[in-house]
């Protein structure tokens, strides 16, 4: 049984009610709950009675460290059967890190911590390595997203992965730590014995001085399906050092997220090589780069490649015009695995969304959700919209936000709405 509750303020009576339905609950989710550490102490007492409760998720609630103090005495009791615990944006400090070392050193049940958007610090951080290292400790999930970490935690972190052959996932986004701490962090991932699945490293400070490195750990680490490297300045020359990688037989990398990295064009070449030759790439997303209209008909190109598996597509806010439109709608008539397309906040207009509408209809079109916020367009457009979510059924998500389609242009898509053969849910 699960206990699925967000947003909502807790009365005592409805406390009580809910920790009657706790005692037998396998996951309880609790985010945004107004709950403090009052209310982890009846949680502690689940933790230790219910031998069901493998998830407890608490994100954004004011449990401080006191609060996970309480926890943890819950989750060192033999009885506990944890395996996913989520405290992001709890008001913790490096304060509460001991008590949580001694859960990660004494839990092997315990696969998933998730403790990003705290105050953890350095230090705090430091200390839950040591937990790492303990040979109980089984984690493989690690979030440590803005936890205001600084180079010097790669020392640790990387000891931690020498010692942790299960770990799958490791994100340290939002951290300054910089060129020559990732650098150190690569090499320690490439020597380490663990086989990462998902590294992200978004707004960490990068520049193309860390690509090269990265580039190793792609090449070295087959497992590896998900890398983030968004919102850091790597440019042009960045991506290129990291395609080399990226291209490498033993790289079977299926996500990833490129977005605001001051690419341009000149990289559109390297990446449409990727898209139409690693047929294991499923996802990538370039939003906020300024790829322009002659970038998009090069990855347009790549997308028409028979070996082209690419099925989500992000190019939100790139510089696009009405220009590319015929490109992107000859490469939406050919390719059968794109479902996702974001491509809102370019200035496609009217004109421009009729030829993707073109190519939305041919029948080798697999679109499920196209996304044209904010692209300039009008009730002019709109009929052709119309007819695109009646007859196209695996249409099921069309976003249309900030454009002034007025009355007339919200009457043509209601209508369409309302045809049987519209299978927007």
């Amino acid at each position: 049984m699960e206990l699925d509750i967000q947003c909502e303020e807790m009365s005592p009576s409805r406390w009580a009610e809910l920790l009657t339905t706790m005692k037998s609950c396998k996951t309880i989710r609790l985010d945004d709950c107004n709950l403090s550490s009052s209310n982890c102490k009846d949680l502690s007492s689940i933790i230790n009675t219910n031998p069901f409760l493998t998830e407890l998720k608490l994100n954004n609630n004011e449990l401080g460290d006191a609060g996970v103090e309480y926890l943890c005495k819950g989750l060192l009791t033999p009885s506990c059967s944890l395996q996913k615990l989520w405290l992001q944006n709890c008001n913790l400090t490096s304060a509460c890190c001991e008590t949580l070392r001694s859960v990660l050193s004494a839990q092997p049940s315990l696969t998933e911590l998730h403790v990003g958007d705290n105050r953890l610090g350095t230090a705090g951080v430091k200390v839950l390595c040591q937990g790492m290292m303990n040979p109980s400790c089984k984690l493989q999930k690690l979030q440590l997203e803005y936890c205001e970490l600084t180079a010097d935690i790669v020392e640790a972190l990387n000891a931690a992965l020498q010692s942790k052959p299960t770990l799958k996932e490791l994100s340290l986004s939002n951290n300054t730590l910089g060129d020559t701490a990732v650098k150190q962090l690569c090499q320690g991932l490439v020597e380490a014995s663990c086989n990462l699945e998902l590294l992200h490293l978004e707004n960490c400070g990068i520049t193309s001085d860390s690509c090269m490195e990265i580039s190793a750990v792609l090449r070295n680490k087959s497992s590896l399906m998900d890398l983030s490297v968004g919102d850091n300045k790597i440019g042009d020359s960045g991506l290129a050092l990291l395609c080399q990688g990226l291209m490498h037989p033993s790289c079977k990398i299926q996500k990833l997220w490129l977005w605001d990295c001051d690419l341009t064009s000149a990289s559109c070449k390297d990446l449409s090589r990727l898209i139409s030759t690693k047929e294991s790439l499923t996802e990538i997303s370039l939003i906020d780069n300024n790829l322009r209209d002659s970038g998009m008909e090069m990855l347009c190109q790549a997308l028409k490649d028979p070996k082209s598996k690419l099925q989500e597509l992000w190019v939100r806010e790139c510089g696009l015009t009405t220009a590319c439109c015929k490109a992107v709608s000859s490469a939406l008539s050919t390719n059968k695995h794109l479902k996702v397309l974001h491509i809102g906040e370019n200035k496609l207009g009217d004109a421009g969304v009729e030829l993707l509408c073109e190519g939305l209809m041919h029948p080798n079109c697999n679109i499920q959700s196209l996304w044209l916020g904010n692209c300039d367009l009008t009730a002019g457009c709109c009929a052709t919209l119309a007819t695109a979510m009646a007859t196209k059924q695996c249409l099921t998500e069309l976003d249309l936000s900030y454009n002034p389609l007025e009355d007339e242009g919200i009457r043509k898509i209601c209508e369409a709405l309302k045809k049987p053969s519209c299978n927007f849910v």
